[in-house]
């Protein structure tokens, strides 16, 4: 059953988190992901609980997969070009 990472990110450095992207696509899609959403426009009907900023929707074959790309070794230095220029809220749903 395939997985979906999804991140809202409120970018506060443009620059540096540029380079974050770079790095971190080839990684995710060593573990299989597919980027399905990027940044791109959003039409926000609803906000009682969440209001978005920028979505990122990366699908991975299964959840161990997406949880790997999370927590592996390739990723962790990586990781903090993205926490430290963008405040971010970063989850994994199960797909069908």
């Amino acid at each position: 059953m395939s997985a979906f990472l999804i991140v809202d990110t409120k970018i506060k450095d443009h620059t540096a988190y540029e380079e974050y992207k770079t790095l971190a696509k080839p990684i995710a899609e060593k573990f299989g992901g597919v980027y399905r959403a990027r940044g791109g426009v959003m039409d926000v009907r609803e906000t009682e609980l969440w209001s978005p900023s920028r979505i990122v929707i990366i699908e991975f074959p299964d959840m161990n997969s997406a949880q790997a790309f999370v927590d592996s070794e390739e990723y962790a230095p990586v990781k903090p070009k993205r926490t430290d220029n963008a405040e971010c809220t970063l989850f994994i749903v199960e797909g069908n």
